[in-house]
């Protein structure tokens, strides 16, 4: 499957730390051949040393997501049309036994614009590179695709991401940071 790989270091409490790839292109990693590798500072996302223990390594393999910017919308939708998560049915990862794999997904922004993510945090795939977003909203559209609403404070922005059932979870497992 083309796309993009995006990968988080979780601790033990299941909270991402770091994300070491970002709608990264496989070669981003090293590519052995039943592998791809990547290397982890033992850092956060702010550059701090993390104490040693226990840490966990997953992400998604992101395709072709096509993203469609549909136009100003008269206003921002209210909490109650748009629940703010949109959960997608997952393609089948081929090396494991979860064919039912379901991601929550939420819609994030900051300087550089909107993008998906998990409800976790793992940024997934740019929505808009709009600057000085205050709020952004999700709403599951239907099984392939969602909307996001994105407000800069005087315009208001809607946009349908297309394709999400093109996505699979991978799961990197268990390590100890020494």
């Amino acid at each position: 499957m083309d796309g993009t790989i995006s990968l988080g270091i979780y601790d033990t409490n299941r909270k991402l730390v770091r994300v070491l790839h970002r709608e990264a292109k496989i070669d981003s990693f090293t590519v052995d051949a039943d592998s791809l590798n990547t290397t982890w500072d033992g850092k956060n996302e702010i550059g701090e040393d993390l104490p040693a223990g226990k840490y966990h390594a997953r992400g998604c393999l992101v395709g072709r997501l096509k993203v469609e910017h549909v136009g100003q919308a008269a206003t921002f939708p209210a909490s109650s049309e748009a629940p703010g998560n949109a959960q997608v049915k997952l393609m089948p990862n081929p090396l494991t036994n979860n064919a039912n794999a379901i991601v929550d997904l939420s819609v994030g922004f900051g300087e550089k614009g909107s993008y998906l993510k998990t409800v976790d945090g793992l940024p997934l795939c740019t929505v808009s590179e709009m600057p000085n977003l205050v709020r952004a909203l999700i709403s599951k559209n239907n099984e392939k695709s969602v909307d996001v609403w994105q407000d800069d404070g005087t315009t208001v922005e809607q946009f349908r991401v297309s394709n999400i059932d093109k996505m699979m979870a991978f799961d990197c497992g268990d390590f100890e940071l020494k």
